[in-house]
């Protein structure tokens, strides 16, 4: 091997491999998946109890938005779809009984 060659068999500029930013890329992935988990869960919770509508669709919706930081919020249709749910959500007037 030449002198000036020495060491650098294996520095890529964007390997796959082990670097400097993989353990903040893993974070932010995993910070993805618990809003995901966060917004599902809200979401069964406001199936559950109607009359919390609010509560839920205001966690559905800081949730959606802050996804957008942390994996591009479900590839942008889990955004879209998250806010719209949580708009619907805190909109909703429960059915009047007589």
């Amino acid at each position: 091997m030449a002198p000036m060659m020495r060491g650098l068999g294996h520095r890529y500029a964007f390997a796959g491999g082990p670097g400097y930013f993989s353990p903040f890329i893993s974070f932010i992935g995993m910070l993805g998946t618990i809003f995901g988990v966060i917004v599902i869960v809200s979401a069964i919770m406001l199936n559950r109890q109607p009359k919390q509508h609010v509560t839920w669709g205001i966690l559905i919706l800081i949730f959606s938005i802050l996804g957008i930081f942390s994996g591009l919020g479900g590839y942008l249709v889990g955004l879209v779809l998250g806010i719209v749910g949580g708009a619907l959500a805190i909109a909703w007037k429960p059915p009047t009984t007589s």
